[in-house]
């Protein structure tokens, strides 16, 4: 069991009585792949490795170069597969109860799952491919990467000349507006909330669960540890994400 057995159940009983659930994901549900997040004290990547501005990579070739040289295809990022709380949101998915997933994660593992592309709005990019900044073509990683590897020359785009960014959002980058303008559509249109891992601490991504419960929605909150919106929350069941989802979806 998951937790509390009284809590399991009432989660179980709001997910089988909504009509249109929307999960909102995070950095929670991925670590249980083997993925670190970013922010964890002493843990996050970026207490590691101090993250290069948007700016300066598009001024810089050198910092062009730095964020090129972070990219591992042997890291924890690109071997990990989906678990347990993956799986059950996929199902969730593919039954018609969850219309969407919101994910600030960057890792791919929703579509891996089995989740359709048109199902998953990622707010902060994803970092399984690239992308050119200017015509927005799409590039495979791996080419990218051995390229680069052999003489560091930094990547351009072939029709356009642009530049190549791995399909991230960075610091000091603006939030994509398509994916902001489809999450506030999906918030507003649904009647179950669900968060997934995720702390609430980074706006204006974190705005949406207020913004579902000032509509009308139902708000669960499964998280380890405790955030600011708890308080608003129909249900907060601090315990993993992976085991409690998948005791209350029925998955393995």
């Amino acid at each position: 069991m998951a937790g509390d057995p009284a809590l399991i159940e009432r989660f179980r009983e709001l997910v089988d009585s909504c009509s249109r659930l929307v999960a909102f994901t995070a950095a929670g549900l991925s670590t249980e792949s083997g993925i670190p997040d970013f922010r964890s004290p002493g843990t996050g990547i970026w207490t590691k490795i101090k993250p290069i501005d948007f700016a300066d990579f598009v001024s810089s070739e050198d910092k062009r170069r730095e964020s090129w040289r972070r990219v591992n295809l042997d890291g924890p990022m690109w071997k990990a597969e989906p678990n347990r709380g993956h799986r059950a949101v996929a199902e969730l998915v593919r039954c018609g109860v969850c219309a969407s997933i919101i994910t600030q994660n960057v890792d791919g593992l929703h579509q891996k799952s089995g989740v359709p592309d048109s199902k998953v709005i990622e707010l902060h990019g994803n970092a399984t491919y690239a992308k050119c900044l200017d015509c927005g073509l799409r590039y495979d990683l791996e080419p990218i990467v051995e390229n680069f590897q052999r003489d560091e020359t930094l990547p351009v785009c072939d029709p356009c000349g642009g530049i190549i960014k791995t399909a991230t959002i960075s610091f000091g980058q603006s939030m994509p507006e398509e994916a902001m303008r489809r999450s506030e559509e999906e918030t507003l249109a649904g009647d179950l909330f669900l968060v997934v891992g995720c702390s609430l601490t980074v706006y204006p991504a974190a705005s949406f669960p207020a913004i579902a419960k000032r509509n009308g929605a139902r708000l669960v909150i499964l998280n380890r540890t405790p955030t600011d919106l708890d308080g608003i929350a129909d249900l907060v069941l601090h315990m993993e994400s992976g085991l409690t989802l998948g005791e209350v979806v029925g998955v393995d």
